[in-house]
């Protein structure tokens, strides 16, 4: 048949084409987050601390960086599940109160990328998150220790220069806001450049010191859902203060 082995290439190919096509654009649906609706309401991104296991693999502490640090040591002992249901809490009283909300993770596991702070600020800036809020709890070798603090990005050029200025304007309302509702002791705030959650964040970002795990009265409050549900008001009022959508 004149032309036949040429329109059974072209079918192969064509079919090749397509199934190569399908792959890609699944691909980049797991890579880039959809774009919100016009209007949509603005989003807060969750970032539960740590995991079930530390990864003591490192990764660059900013773009363009020779300086590595670990991605994750493990945190203070029980740190990672009492943040992760402070995070859970806490998107359920933002969405009840009609914002959007995203979790770097669900779950006991980190296992967006390659598993560092990178890909967690990553995971925002995707999002173009209004607001990111590193959920943590502190650690001591003194047990008297307590109190809770809020870290926001130092300023430098190429790195955080865009959001120095919201991030501490954000700090400083979600540390009051957490304090007034919790009544824990007020820390303050400090200024970090060395962490690399910070370094890669393109949106405003905070790191929010919860309270101290070695302090055994505190841990206690910690570990409590009643506690935790107070901290998880706190952040979502700072949060709305932030946003604009309280005064």
């Amino acid at each position: 048949m004149a032309g036949g082995p040429y329109r059974l290439a072209l079918g192969v190919c064509h079919h090749a084409i397509v199934l190569r096509a399908t792959l890609l654009a699944g691909v980049a649906a797991i890579l880039v987050a959809p774009a919100p609706a016009a209007g949509a309401a603005p989003l807060v991104c969750l970032d539960p601390g740590h995991a079930s296991r530390p990864n003591l693999t490192t990764e660059p502490i900013g773009p363009g960086s020779s300086i590595r640090k670990i991605k994750d040591g493990g945190g203070a002992v029980g740190e990672a599940r009492v943040v992760l249901r402070i995070a859970k809490r806490a998107r359920i009283v933002l969405e009840n109160r009609g914002l959007r909300v995203a979790m770097t993770r669900t779950g006991p596991d980190f296992t967006l990328g390659r598993g560092g702070n990178v890909d967690r600020a990553k995971f925002c800036n995707r999002r173009d998150a209004a607001l990111m809020i590193r959920i943590h709890a502190d650690g001591s070798t003194d047990p008297a220790r307590h109190g809770a603090a809020t870290l926001y990005p130092a300023w430098r050029r190429g790195w955080t220069d865009d959001v120095y200025r919201p991030s501490l304007r954000a700090a400083r309302l979600l540390q009051q806001a957490l304090v007034r509702r919790t009544g824990a002791r007020d820390l303050g705030l400090f200024r970090r450049g060395d962490l690399t959650g910070f370094n890669w964040a393109n949106v405003p970002v905070v790191l929010v010191e919860t309270g101290f795990m070695t302090n055994p009265a505190e841990r206690r409050r910690l570990t409590s859902f009643p506690y935790q549900w107070k901290i998880a008001r706190g952040l979502a009022r700072g949060a709305e203060r932030f946003l604009g959508r309280r005064a």
